[in-house]
């Protein structure tokens, strides 16, 4: 029989060495962030005495999101999947969310949807070395005054507070953050996180209408990221931001569906992911 429990700090090998079956390059203090964001939200799946399934959550306010999700090979197809997502939508509502987001890959859409989730947006992950050449944008990194107004910002165009999440990599001096300013208020950023050789670009928050900005973003801090392994995650159907990442040298590895549970977010905003565990 299956049961759920809360992962604590002696789950984490398991859960690195199975979320690596799937080749996602995971490491130890991934889910010690995760557990540190969402103590009560992150799950380890049990049959008797054996770990056999992981699941992460983070909630936001009225938006959670739904992130890792993984079961051993010989312990599919019998219903553990599907216990570990209720368990994470049940948490979720707990806090107070009202909506709930998660990347599906293309043949897990039709599981999630029998959980109630639609799909909404294609997301394309790319991963590449930043080349040399890339042209740098002009705009300034951000004050670290602005971050509240920063957070605020983001509030306002995701439609939930992420300060717990943003917080922690927008203090951390070895993450480049630019602002696009209009009328002295923030206006648009993008921030990344920089690991020894390699960053993951993300998020990214502008207003709709401002397409050109996000352009400018981005090449602004793939500039700082030159010669750098880089991962991002962006809607498909933003073609230029697209284009921008190409030229940087970036390639796509595969596709996720953003689905939701519940009312969609973020839909006035040009938006890249922070990562596909965390939205």
């Amino acid at each position: 029989m299956f049961r759920v429990e809360e992962m604590k700090a002696e789950d984490f090998p398991f859960a690195v060495q199975l979320a690596n079956t799937m080749n996602w390059n995971m490491a130890l203090e991934d889910f010690e962030f995760t557990t540190k964001l969402e103590p009560h939200g992150c799950f380890a799946l049990f049959h008797g005495s054996e770990r056999v399934g992981i699941a992460t959550s983070v909630s936001f306010g009225k938006v959670g999101w739904f992130g890792n999700l993984i079961v051993k090979t010989e312990h599919r197809k019998k219903g553990a999947g599907t216990i570990l997502v209720e368990h994470a939508i049940k948490y979720l509502k707990s806090t107070g969310v009202k909506t709930i987001g998660l990347h599906a890959y293309s043949h897990l859409i039709g599981f999630y949807e029998n959980l109630g989730f639609n799909p909404d947006v294609d997301f394309s992950v790319l991963q590449g070395r930043v080349v040399s050449s890339i042209t740098e944008g002009n705009l300034r990194e951000i004050d670290k005054q602005e971050i509240p107004a920063l957070i605020d910002f983001d509030c306002r165009c995701f439609g939930a507070c992420r300060k717990k999440l943003l917080e922690p990599i927008l203090v951390k001096t070895s993450n480049p953050c630019y602002v696009s300013v209009d009328n002295h208020e923030i206006a648009g950023y993008v921030t990344a996180k920089v690991y020894d050789e390699m960053a993951e670009v993300g998020p990214m928050m502008l207003n709709k209408d401002r397409e050109n900005t996000a352009v400018t973003l981005l090449e602004t801090i793939l500039g700082r990221l030159r010669n750098l392994e880089a991962f991002a995650c962006v809607s498909a159907e933003k073609t230029a931001l697209l284009e921008t990442l190409f030229k940087a040298g970036l390639r796509e590895n595969f596709r996720v569906t953003r689905m939701f549970l519940g009312p969609p977010i973020a839909e006035n905003c040009t938006y890249m992911a922070e990562s596909l565990e965390r939205g």
